[in-house]
């Protein structure tokens, strides 16, 4: 019985001990702009640069065009 109760103890501070290591990203920068164009259809783009905990950086750009709308 006291041999369970150890090995549920370890595993349980091993599990909390590796969600405490690993941090959060970090945003370094994020900038967003739209644009409209004369037929009306919108254009967004949105840019992003995060540091993981380990020091890789990502960059990440979205783009989406939305359509006018048909009457």
């Amino acid at each position: 019985m006291k041999t369970s109760k150890f090995v549920l103890w370890t595993a349980t501070s091993a599990l909390a001990l590796s969600f405490l290591t690993t941090g959060c990203d970090r945003t370094l920068s994020r900038s967003e702009s739209e644009k409209v164009k004369s037929d009306g259809t919108v254009e967004s783009k949105e840019k992003s640069v995060t540091e993981s905990p380990d020091g890789t950086v990502t960059k990440k750009e979205e783009k989406k065009t939305i359509p006018p709308e048909k009457p």
